[in-house]
């Protein structure tokens, strides 16, 4: 790993640069919308298409984009498509910062010019986020709750998101994403920065725009289990002290998800249906998360629901961590599109 010591110090006062690197498969219009937002914006724009058989990669040719079509043989990870753009922009001389943005986003106008400038005047910054937000909340409970997830506080932070201003040196120096990981490889990658004492920033100022488009409950459980075989990768690698990195989330997940029910079927075992009761447990929680929620009755229940439910694929993730990293084979992408 590259000493950071020299991460973020003035370049002989020149302008900085700024490249994105947009990753997606079969997104058709919204990568669209993704590539023509960046026109403009950036100095240079790379294209990772992992497997598509619409017409992105002729689209994104198009309009001057920089291709990689990753070899379909090899397992597909956002993580490696990132690393994957984020060389290919080195042919032409690495920039000072690349945007990372998912397919299915929008930049916002405005977002690079002001992260940008943050990052000019905030040298011990090596990654700046701002808000993503769900393009239609109002199709689906699924899409709402992607938005209220997305919700973060403002300032100094633990993790960023796919989308977000990186500095390149601090990039390399890091050795890019883990381009094993089928998840959460921008927390993972966060928190190897803040050990070597870079920051993680989130600004109020609008980002992107995010289009889930998921409106079925089996993508919503297949998008949560994708989180809970994060948590677990997350906690495998940096779950010790004093990191502890998704150690408290993946435990959630298995109390909640296997812990609570292996209880009451024991206990229903010993007291017959008297031991059901013990269910109550969920419905309390509900409760007591909505009652907590700073937002609209709606959305505070909606999520709280939400939230309960979500312990159950979120255990089934990890099984599937464990299985992929102490049984036999791998882990494949978990998609929920």
């Amino acid at each position: 790993m590259r000493a950071l010591s020299n991460i973020g110090k003035p370049r002989n006062m020149r302008p900085s640069t700024v490249a994105a690197v947009v990753i997606a498969r079969n997104e058709g219009s919204r990568l669209q919308a993704c590539l023509t937002s960046l026109q403009g914006q950036v100095d240079r724009i790379v294209y990772v298409d992992s497997g598509s058989t619409d017409n992105s990669v002729s689209f994104a040719r198009g309009i001057g984009a920089k291709v990689v079509e990753l070899d379909t043989s090899i397992p597909f990870t956002a993580a490696r498509a990132r690393n994957a753009g984020f060389y290919a922009l080195q042919d032409a001389g690495t920039p000072d910062y690349v945007q990372f943005v998912d397919g299915d986003c929008e930049v916002v106008a405005g977002w690079l010019l002001q992260a940008q400038a943050f990052l000019d005047e905030h040298p011990a910054v090596a990654v700046v986020c701002g808000r993503r937000r769900e393009r239609f909340p109002q199709r689906s409970i699924y899409n709402l709750l992607c938005d209220l997830e997305w919700d973060t506080p403002i300032g100094e932070a633990q993790a960023c998101g796919g989308d977000a201003l990186m500095r390149a040196d601090a990039f390399v120096a890091m050795g890019g994403f883990r381009p094993e990981l089928i998840a959460g490889e921008e927390p993972e990658l966060c928190v190897r920065l803040r050990a070597a004492g870079c920051k993680v920033w989130r600004l109020a100022e609008e980002m992107t725009l995010h289009d889930a488009a998921m409106i079925r409950f089996g993508q919503w459980w297949q998008r949560t289990q994708r989180g809970g075989h994060a948590f677990a990768e997350g906690a495998f690698l940096h779950g010790a002290a004093p990191e502890r990195h998704w150690l408290r989330e993946s435990r959630r997940a298995w109390l909640w998800g296997l812990g609570i029910p292996v209880t009451v079927a024991a206990a229903s075992f010993l007291l017959g249906w008297l031991g059901l009761l013990l269910l109550l447990v969920y419905p309390l929680q509900v409760v007591r998360l909505a009652r907590r929620g700073k937002r609209a009755a709606r959305e505070n229940w909606l999520q709280a629901g939400l939230l309960v439910l979500g312990k159950f694929p979120e255990m089934l993730g990890q099984v599937k961590f464990l299985l992929s990293r102490f049984g036999a084979g791998k882990t494949t992408l978990i998609e929920y599109k």
